[in-house]
Protein backbone atom coordinates (compact mmCIF):
# COMPACT_ATOMS: atom_id res chain seq x y z
CA UNK A 1 0.00 0.00 0.00
CA UNK A 2 1.37 3.47 -1.37
CA UNK A 3 -1.33 5.60 0.72
CA UNK A 4 -4.62 5.24 2.02
CA UNK A 5 -5.80 6.62 -1.54
CA UNK A 6 -4.89 3.02 -2.67
CA UNK A 7 -7.66 1.39 -0.22
CA UNK A 8 -10.81 0.09 -1.68
CA UNK A 9 -12.62 0.95 1.58
CA UNK A 10 -11.08 4.85 1.90
CA UNK A 11 -12.97 5.17 -1.97
CA UNK A 12 -15.85 3.30 -1.02
CA UNK A 13 -16.28 5.54 1.98
CA UNK A 14 -15.96 8.42 0.21
CA UNK A 15 -18.41 7.51 -2.33
CA UNK A 16 -20.99 7.13 0.47
CA UNK A 17 -20.33 10.63 2.15
CA UNK A 18 -20.66 12.01 -1.64
CA UNK A 19 -23.89 10.37 -2.19
CA UNK A 20 -24.81 11.35 1.98
CA UNK A 21 -24.45 15.16 1.15
CA UNK A 22 -26.55 13.97 -2.02
CA UNK A 23 -29.30 12.59 0.23
CA UNK A 24 -29.06 15.03 3.16
CA UNK A 25 -30.21 17.93 0.80
CA UNK A 26 -33.56 16.85 1.14
CA UNK A 27 -33.90 17.02 4.29
CA UNK A 28 -36.05 19.44 6.06
CA UNK A 29 -34.22 22.83 6.31
CA UNK A 30 -35.18 23.04 10.01
CA UNK A 31 -32.64 19.69 10.67
CA UNK A 32 -29.65 21.41 8.91
CA UNK A 33 -27.59 22.07 12.80
CA UNK A 34 -29.62 18.68 13.88
CA UNK A 35 -29.28 15.05 12.39
CA UNK A 36 -28.32 16.22 8.70
CA UNK A 37 -25.44 17.89 10.61
CA UNK A 38 -24.68 14.69 12.43
CA UNK A 39 -24.45 12.20 9.59
CA UNK A 40 -22.46 14.64 7.32
CA UNK A 41 -20.42 14.36 9.57
CA UNK A 42 -19.73 10.51 10.31
CA UNK A 43 -20.01 9.97 6.79
CA UNK A 44 -16.96 12.39 6.43
CA UNK A 45 -15.15 10.75 9.50
CA UNK A 46 -15.10 6.91 7.74
CA UNK A 47 -12.75 8.00 5.42
CA UNK A 48 -10.57 10.69 7.73
CA UNK A 49 -10.13 8.09 10.19
CA UNK A 50 -8.89 5.91 7.26
CA UNK A 51 -6.73 8.36 5.93
CA UNK A 52 -5.05 9.42 9.29
CA UNK A 53 -4.42 5.45 10.29
CA UNK A 54 -2.90 4.97 7.12
CA UNK A 55 -0.59 7.74 7.50
CA UNK A 56 0.39 7.05 11.51
CA UNK A 57 3.58 5.54 12.06
CA UNK A 58 2.63 2.40 13.12
CA UNK A 59 0.42 -0.75 12.45
CA UNK A 60 -1.32 -0.65 15.95
CA UNK A 61 -2.18 2.76 15.13
CA UNK A 62 -3.35 2.24 11.51
CA UNK A 63 -5.42 -0.36 13.42
CA UNK A 64 -6.86 2.02 16.24
CA UNK A 65 -8.15 4.35 13.53
CA UNK A 66 -9.80 1.55 11.34
CA UNK A 67 -11.80 0.57 14.42
CA UNK A 68 -12.96 4.82 14.68
CA UNK A 69 -13.83 5.02 11.51
CA UNK A 70 -15.92 1.58 12.46
CA UNK A 71 -17.37 3.43 14.93
CA UNK A 72 -18.08 6.18 12.61
CA UNK A 73 -20.26 3.88 9.95
CA UNK A 74 -21.95 2.26 12.78
CA UNK A 75 -23.00 5.93 14.17
CA UNK A 76 -24.08 7.03 10.64
CA UNK A 77 -26.05 4.02 10.37
CA UNK A 78 -28.27 4.55 13.88
CA UNK A 79 -28.43 8.07 12.22
CA UNK A 80 -29.73 6.82 9.09
CA UNK A 81 -32.34 4.43 10.66
CA UNK A 82 -33.79 7.08 12.56
CA UNK A 83 -34.34 9.26 9.48
CA UNK A 84 -35.93 6.58 7.74
CA UNK A 85 -38.06 6.09 10.80
CA UNK A 86 -38.93 9.63 10.95
CA UNK A 87 -39.86 9.71 7.43
CA UNK A 88 -36.77 11.63 5.93
CA UNK A 89 -35.00 8.44 4.16
CA UNK A 90 -36.38 7.13 1.34
CA UNK A 91 -33.59 4.86 -0.02
CA UNK A 92 -32.63 1.65 0.92
CA UNK A 93 -29.32 1.19 -0.71
CA UNK A 94 -27.43 2.96 1.22
CA UNK A 95 -27.84 0.72 4.06
CA UNK A 96 -26.44 -2.18 1.54
CA UNK A 97 -23.10 0.10 0.62
CA UNK A 98 -22.36 0.46 4.31
CA UNK A 99 -22.74 -3.02 4.96
CA UNK A 100 -19.91 -3.42 2.19
CA UNK A 101 -17.92 -0.96 4.23
CA UNK A 102 -18.58 -2.60 6.95
CA UNK A 103 -17.22 -6.16 5.76
CA UNK A 104 -13.80 -4.08 4.08
CA UNK A 105 -12.85 -2.53 7.18
CA UNK A 106 -13.32 -5.24 9.55
CA UNK A 107 -11.14 -7.50 6.34
CA UNK A 108 -8.86 -4.68 6.78
CA UNK A 109 -8.63 -4.71 10.85
CA UNK A 110 -8.36 -8.47 10.71
CA UNK A 111 -5.46 -8.09 7.88
CA UNK A 112 -3.36 -5.42 9.69
CA UNK A 113 -3.62 -7.67 12.95
CA UNK A 114 -2.05 -10.63 10.82
CA UNK A 115 0.88 -8.19 10.19
CA UNK A 116 2.06 -7.44 13.55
Amino acid sequence: MKNHKDLKVWEKSIDLAEEIYKITKNFPKEESYGITSQIRRAAVSISANIAEGAARNSNKEFIQFLYIALGSLSELETELIISKRVGYLKEKVIFDKIIEIRKLLLGLIKYRKGLK
